[in-house]
């Protein structure tokens, strides 16, 4: 049976200096509950194996020791920065597009007031939901824009300000599951809304929706089957087609897009993405689109279109609960005015990676693998590659890049990957072929020099 004497009270333990001065800088109640944890980690210890060199002091210094840990770990945030090494561009799992430095900036105005809904002209009450709409039309030439906190709530929005107790006509190839394990129509359902799945799952005619029309029928709902693409025997009806059979009986046409691609010309890898200026000059109504995914802005759901129901949505009750706060619309507004200058376009990292050269990639590659290669026990090289766009984004694209391979003597592929992982800062990268490859067009360029940083240190551990 394992003896527990060696471990103090709480009460004797919380008495010793380090811990008494950890209480004033974390405060007693987080050192008694780290105290706590401590205590119940040896004792689940002692339990799993006997230990004849646990002594009442060495178990009184482990304790204070592993307290300290656990109160130092509770006080950090669990959000933390890593490196993208990836290659996915928009990353899902690793927050979507990182925001412009310049967009970051604007998020300062928080530090004091602001006129989130204060009319500077009037002296009095405004609206929230100015900001950010000048700019939405500019770019997509839409008449009227309002945001919310994501694009699946964009659409249940849309369709409880639009469609609540009527049908939404809908294709029954475009009912995607999206990510999470979230699926459209059970996120669509909670509008209050039924679904009418018109077509089959590869192919949808208009004459589909025609027949489908009632006197129940509310809208016509077009959702953009961003994260995958159904290839062979397949039909789905013209944007423009589509709206002009909504608009002869009076019906709105919602596009879901998602990507929110605002198209520019010089980005030839998304040549066959949709846009959202294309949507609508093509007669959507409203068309909703996502702030971090290729926009690169922040987490928001862009719902752009016709003023009339543009003003539905806003005055839904449920706008109240999905609305975005200050921070969301100055980095967003930052983001969309550097979309609006060409030059400006270059500041924004998705932007940036998605129109990086092969040449500058190479360059970049070769620097990384030249630093690396220096470290004692590191090998490293360049081979061919290829990028995502990812985040749902263009399913079928494969960007031409150059990896940069590394191993480190004493390691395999799988124990160096997780090294990189459990670094300071987590380095994330994958492995092709048994080798952990570093894919440099997600890899900042002030990122290189952690990148080396890290792998010296483990490269260098006795203990490896």
């Amino acid at each position: 049976m394992p003896t527990f004497r060696v471990i103090p009270s709480i009460e004797q333990l919380l008495d010793r200096e380090p811990l008494r001065i950890a209480s004033v800088r974390h405060g007693r109640e987080a050192i008694t509950r780290a105290a706590r944890q401590a205590a119940d980690e040896l004792r689940a210890r002692l339990t799993r194996q006997s230990d004849d060199t646990m002594t009442e002091p060495v178990a009184a210094d482990w304790l204070v020791e592993r307290t300290l840990a656990i109160a130092t770990a509770y006080a950090q945030p669990s959000l933390r920065r890593v490196i993208n090494a990836t290659g996915v561009i928009i990353h899902t799992n690793l927050g979507r597009a990182p925001i412009a430095p310049a967009a970051l900036v604007n998020a300062r105005l928080a530090e004091s007031y602001s006129n989130l809904e204060y009319d500077l002209d009037r002296g009095g009450r405004g609206h929230r939901h100015v900001h950010a709409e000048r700019l939405l039309c500019a770019l997509t030439g839409a008449e009227s824009a309002v945001v919310v906190n994501n694009t699946a709530a964009a659409a249940l929005l849309a369709l409880a300000s639009l469609a609540s107790g009527r049908e939404v006509i809908v294709s029954r190839g475009e009912l995607v599951e999206i990510g999470g394990g979230f699926r459209v129509p059970d996120v669509l359902a909670q509008s209050g809304a039924t679904l009418r799945e018109v077509g089959t799952t590869n192919r949808t005619r208009v004459a589909d929706y025609a027949a489908s029309i009632s006197d129940r029928t509310a809208a016509i709902l077009r959702v953009h089957p961003s994260n995958f693409r159904i290839e062979g025997f397949t039909e789905r009806p013209d944007l423009g087609e589509l709206t002009a059979l909504a608009h002869r009986f009076e019906l709105p046409l919602i596009e879901d897009l998602g990507s929110g691609w605002l198209g520019v010309a010089d980005a030839a890898t998304l040549a066959d993405e949709p846009s959202v200026q294309a949507s609508v000059e093509a007669g959507a109504d409203l068309v909703l689109f996502s702030g971090d995914k290729l926009l690169g802005g922040p987490q928001a759901g862009l719902i752009v279109g016709r003023t009339t129901f543009v003003d539905q949505l806003r005055r839904h009750p449920l706008m109240r609960a999905l609305r975005v706060d200050k921070l969301t619309y100055a980095v967003l507004e930052a983001t969309l005015a550097l979309w609006s200058e060409t030059p400006s376009r270059a500041d924004i990292p998705v932007f940036r990676m998605l129109t990086m050269s092969i040449t500058e990639i190479d360059a970049r590659a070769r620097e990384l693998s030249a630093q690396l290669a220096a470290l004692p026990g590191v090998h490293a090289s360049v081979i061919d590659g290829a990028s995502t766009t990812g985040g749902g984004s263009a399913p079928d694209s494969a960007l031409p890049t150059r990896l940069v391979t590394v191993t480190v003597d004493g390691l395999s592929a799988s124990a160096l990957d997780a090294a990189l992982r459990h670094a300071r800062i987590p380095v994330v990268a994958r492995i092709e072929n048994d080798l952990v490859v570093i894919d440099v067009r997600t890899v900042q360029d002030d990122e290189f020099s952690e990148i080396v940083d890290t792998v010296r240190t483990f490269a260098a551990s006795p203990s490896r």
